[in-house]
This record gives C-alpha cells, sequence and structure tokens, in this order.
C-alpha cells in the first residue's frame, strides 16, 4: 500500500516508516519537522499543505501518528493544540474521503482517559483501565484534543465509511518523566511495565496490524500497553500494598531490583488492560514486565530505551 505517515519524524515514525517499507509498504512521511522519513515538511494543520500531500501521490491509507503532545503544553497555547490535533486530523480526514483513501490509522493517547481525580489519586483502589471505560473526563488541553479527534475518525466512519481504527496507547516515550522526581528513569520505566508502558517497536508494530485489520473491523477503538500480569480483582490491594502483589507474582523480583539499587511500587493507581488489543486486533507484544526481570536475571541489556537526566547518574 502507498501509505501517508504524519510525525514520520518523531520517535514513533523513526520506527514505524521503515518497518512499513520492511512489510513492503510505500511510505510518505509527513512532519513539521525534517527527518531521514519526512519527504514532506509541514503542518497538517495547513489544509494547502495537506492537500498537496494527497496530490502528490495516490494515498492507499493514512497513518496519522502526529501531533502536539502532552509536554508541549508549557510552549502552546489551547489554540495551537485545536488547529493541530482537531483541524489537522479533519484536514486529514477530509482528504481521505476525498481521494477514496481506504484506512485510517489514528494515534491517539491513553492519557485522555485520566480524569483529575485518577490523577490525584481520589480512589481506594486502583482504576482498572479498558476501552469501556467511561466517562472519560479529560484533565488537559492535549486530552480534550485527543478525544475530539477520535470522534471525528468515529464520524467518518458512521457518515462515509471510512474504516478508522483508533490506537490508544500508553506510554512509550524515552525521555524522564516530566511530574516524577522520585525515581529515575530505568528503575521507573521497569515499573511502568506493570502497569502502563510498553516499547516503541510494540507500539509500531501494532499500528501495522492496525492497517492490516481496519477493513474487517471498520471502526475499532483499542488500548496498547505491555499486557500487565495483574487481575481486577488485586485492584485493592494495588493501591494498598503494590509490592506484595508484585512479589507473589514475582517472587524474585525484589533481588533482582535491589541489585540495581532498584525500588518496585509501594502503590499503583490505576492499570491499563490491553487484552482486547490482542484478542481482537491480533497484537502482539513482545517485551514485558517478565521480559526485564530476565534481562535482569541474566544481566543483559534492557529491553526498552530511556534518556536518562543528568540528575538521574
Amino acid at each position: 500500500m502507498r501509505v501517508l505517515l504524519t510525525g514520520s519524524s518523531g520517535w514513533l515514525g523513526r520506527f514505524l516508516a521503515p518497518m512499513l517499507a520492511e512489510q513492503g509498504h510505500d511510505v510518505t512521511g509527513f512532519d513539521i519537522a525534517p527527518g531521514e522519513y519526512t519527504g514532506i515538511v509541514g503542518s497538517v494543520s495547513d489544509r494547502s499543505m495537506v492537500d498537496r500531500a494527497f496530490s502528490n501521490a495516490d494515498i492507499d491509507a493514512v497513518i496519522h501518528a502526529g501531533g502536539l503532545h502532552k509536554p508541549d503544553i508549557v510552549r502552546f497555547r489551547a489554540r495551537g493544540f485545536v488547529d493541530v490535533n482537531v483541524q489537522g486530523t479533519l484536514n486529514l480526514l477530509e482528504a481521505s474521503r476525498a481521494t477514496g483513501v481506504d484506512r485510517f490509522i489514528f494515534t491517539s493517547t491513553t492519557s485522555l482517559m485520566i480524569s483529575q481525580a485518577m490523577r490525584d489519586e481520589a480512589f481506594g483502589e486502583a482504576v482498572w483501565l479498558d476501552e469501556a471505560h467511561a466517562p472519560l473526563e479529560p484533565r488537559n488541553i492535549y486530552g480534550v484534543t485527543k478525544l475530539a479527534a477520535e470522534q471525528l475518525c468515529r464520524l467518518h466512519f458512521l457518515e462515509h465509511g471510512l474504516n478508522c481504527i483508533v490506537l490508544r496507547p500508553s506510554r512509550f516515550f524515552p525521555e524522564e518523566d516530566d511530574t516524577l522526581r522520585n525515581l529515575c528513569g530505568d528503575n521507573q520505566k521497569a515499573n511502568e511495565f506493570l502497569h502502563r508502558r510498553l516499547t516503541v517497536e510494540d507500539a509500531a508494530r501494532a499500528h501495522i496490524r492496525a492497517l492490516e485489520m481496519a477493513p474487517a473491523l471498520g471502526f475499532d477503538t483499542f488500548i496498547l500497553s505491555a499486557p500487565t500480569p495483574f487481575m481486577r480483582e488485586d485492584t485493592n490491594d494495588l493501591k494498598r500494598d503494590a509490592k506484595a502483589v508484585i512479589e507473589r507474582l514475582f517472587p524474585d523480583a525484589v533481588r533482582l531490583f535491589a541489585r540495581r539499587g532498584w525500588q518496585l511500587p509501594e502503590s499503583i493507581s490505576r492499570v491499563y488492560d490491553s487484552s482486547r488489543s490482542q484478542s481482537v486486533l491480533g497484537v502482539r507484544y513482545d517485551t514485558s514486565f517478565s521480559n526485564i526481570l530476565t534481562a535482569l536475571r541474566e544481566s543483559e541489556d534492557l529491553p526498552f530505551a530511556t534518556d536518562r537526566s543528568p540528575d538521574c547518574e
């Protein structure tokens, strides 16, 4: 297929573009920033630039992975998020419909599922998050605009028959978390594989799977996250004493973490359940918390990328 990939210069795009090419797809990269896989430099908020991208190539499918993200909140006003994440998505959807594109994959975020109450950990147990979770009450402009873009995808399927798959990845960025300071990068990311992280490689492969499955599914939404070892029955214990739950499931985790000077989480306030992406979409996750323990046990390189802050050295 001839695939238009937005966000081709970003972290996900740099992995997804070559994977698509390896699968035999002809990839046209579209991004505001130049990059190795970016042939069109411009913003999706510019409708003339979007129309030019479609007219310069006979596009069969779109993977819309570009947009403003949560860290951009400190640099952009709300209007910028609306222009890029909402109007930009609408521009791509309308151009797709006008040119007969067969399928549209939208990279959303699990962040839009987190209300301020969840962020403040106002609940007595861990919140179990799957695709049926409601109501959705995003806590910031990033989540609000991503949710609006998801709904535009849904409408274009219902009203125009454009096959649209919405993917909500949990964390896969390599940077330090800008809201957490108590643990350093490797330790924090290793902990998150229990409940809210996946590798960028697994995220990229899930996008390719969505591209393949879109005509059969029509419209659907999927959470992408490394398979959690927890069960719904664990939510009370996870909030109260997560370390005890982890020790029960992985008896050598404490010892392996201590060898690195790491800490297991004392409390976990939310868990993303990606089981539906596995059973319905057919996504295979190559990296889970078990793989991290194996790497620690065998003194191998960790199976995920991280950018360490100078404060963590």
